[in-house]
């Protein structure tokens, strides 16, 4: 049994327990955060990656959660404007659907109902003309555009827990809590590597259960604490295939079934095209995206482009399994998208918070709320920070992109300028420490294809976490969308060789 008491053991590490445990350790207090895999390795990697209001849940009347997640846009593009960039969305007007005047006061609300700085406001879209209209089919001739922003999801999650441990956090991931019991007013965990097959167990004042679609199998098998609070779990299910548009901006399209679906410029030479809403009953980590959610994506895509997308064209997918909190909703894509944190415990009743649904678009609100429910626990702590305090890498300005790779190009001139580029939108001002002292690309060791050298690979295990081939190429860097099999294949083998030696 560890000596330390840890104000606060944290289970999960997806957005929302990185993000609470980067505010923790902000304010003073001691973190230990345990993940089962990788971080960011369940629903933060599985998202549209959007930093959104969510046009479509004014419908539903979510009005308290599109506020809360208009207002917090421009305050993450600030805090990372390396893996943020605003997005312009057309919204192609289809008759027999939402009528016009509809989409005209939800956009209206959508511009001035949370706050808006630099993102342009909305405006009517003439298609005929607007190259917008090129990829579409001739009978769109109208519609609308609106902005939000993109966001490398699994990198937002990696960059809260860097910071977190920067700050002081424990941050152990492959580490399994497997049970986790009161001792009067604190918690006794126990934790295994998932690797090595190590034990140990540590004690903490407060315990919070960030699991996602876990929450409900964790609070069942793993917490001596049950919670009256319900949890729905929905699949959304995204495809990429190669890009079907030459502009910058993305699409979102009416289906008839009442749903909505995305089409975004995705790493420069694909398209991103999701998401599906069904319920789902199977274990989180078995999520597809089976044949009749790629046919429906596919089916509801071509509505509107004039070059039907076929399953054929998919070069990837994948499926993620949205915690939602069960407020009695009758159709998935209508349940809540908030969170709900559900605190049981009392002056001598160690504290437990299982936090239930939210967005990657209110994750730092969700932080600041868990906190301040924890308030009276830790009456010393220090008061909120992470409003405009950047992320590792993001300590430029929102508009100064093009600087900063300017300046980079100038410092690394041998290196190939596509390199740096990819490295300016992954590691912002952090590319001069991945890079180190190379002055070419020779000096960065071997190359693994696609422009990934060893190099970098070092860095990510170093300060990222990183292991596996799957941590470094879907979640760390995207690159798996154009390494051959062969290519990752040695990737495998050389990580596996480190690992032995290590």
């Amino acid at each position: 049994m560890s000596k330390t008491v840890y104000d606060i053991a944290i289970i999960g590490g997806g957005v929302n327990g990185c993000g609470i445990a980067r505010d923790a350790a902000g304010r003073g207090l001691s973190v230990y955060l345990a993940e089962k895999d990788d971080l960011a390795s369940g629903t933060s990697s599985a998202s549209t990656k959007l930093i959104h209001g969510g046009l479509r849940y004014l419908e539903h009347y979510e009005f308290k959660l599109v506020r809360e997640s208009l207002r917090e846009r421009e305050v993450l593009w600030a805090m990372a404007p390396h893996i943020i960039h605003p997005l312009r969305f057309v919204l192609p007007h289809a008759k027999g659907l939402r009528p016009v005047w509809l989409i005209r006061l939800g956009l209206f609300l959508y511009d001035h109902l949370g706050g808006r700085d630099r993102l342009p406001g909305s405006h009517f879209v003439d298609l005929s003309v607007d190259a917008a209209g090129s990829p579409l089919h001739s009978s769109f001739t109208r519609g609308f555009e609106y902005s939000d922003c993109w966001v490398d999801d699994s990198r937002l999650v990696v960059l809260n827990a860097r910071d977190a441990a920067d700050k002081g956090a424990e941050i152990h991931t492959r580490c399994e809590v497997s049970a986790a019991t009161r001792h009067g007013n604190e918690w006794r965990l126990e934790v295994q590597d998932t690797q090595s097959k190590a034990s140990s167990s540590i004690r903490a004042r407060v315990l919070v259960n960030a699991t996602g679609p876990w929450i409900g199998d964790v609070i069942a098998d793993r917490i001596a604490a049950p919670s009256k609070a319900g949890i729905r779990l929905v699949k959304g299910s995204h495809i990429v295939v190669p890009r079907m548009f030459d502009h910058d901006r993305a699409y979102i399209f009416q289906n008839p079934d009442q749903r909505i679906v995305f089409a975004i410029p995705y790493q420069q030479d694909y398209t991103l095209i999701g998401t599906t809403d069904l319920d789902y009953s199977g274990h989180p980590e078995d999520a597809r995206a089976e044949a009749s959610e790629v046919s429906y994506l596919c089916a509801a895509i071509s509505e509107y482009f004039s070059k039907p997308v076929e399953p054929d064209d998919v070069v990837w997918s994948y499926s993620g399994i949205r915690p939602l909190y069960a407020d009695g909703a009758s159709a998935a894509q209508e349940a809540t998208r908030d969170y709900v944190l559900d605190l049981d415990g009392s002056a001598d009743k160690a504290v437990v918070i299982n936090v239930f649904g939210g967005k990657i678009t209110t994750y730092r609100n969700l932080a600041e709320a868990v906190l301040g429910k924890l308030k009276p626990w830790f009456p010393t702590m220090r008061t909120p920070w992470t409003r405009g305090a950047v992320l590792p890498g993001g300590d430029f300005p929102i508009d100064g992109g093009k600087e900063l790779l300017k300046k980079l190009t100038e410092k690394y001139p041998q290196m190939d300028h596509k390199l740096i580029e990819r490295l300016a939108l992954t590691y912002g001002t952090l590319s001069t420490q991945v890079l180190g002292g190379a002055e070419s690309q020779s000096d960065l060791g071997h190359h693994f294809g696609a422009g990934l050298y060893q190099r970098e690979i070092e860095y990510l295990i170093e300060f990222e976490w990183a292991r596996t081939m799957e941590d470094i190429l879907w979640r760390r860097t995207k690159l798996g969308l154009r390494m051959s099999d062969e290519e990752i294949t040695g990737l495998s083998s050389w990580l596996m060789e480190k690992s032995s030696q290590a």
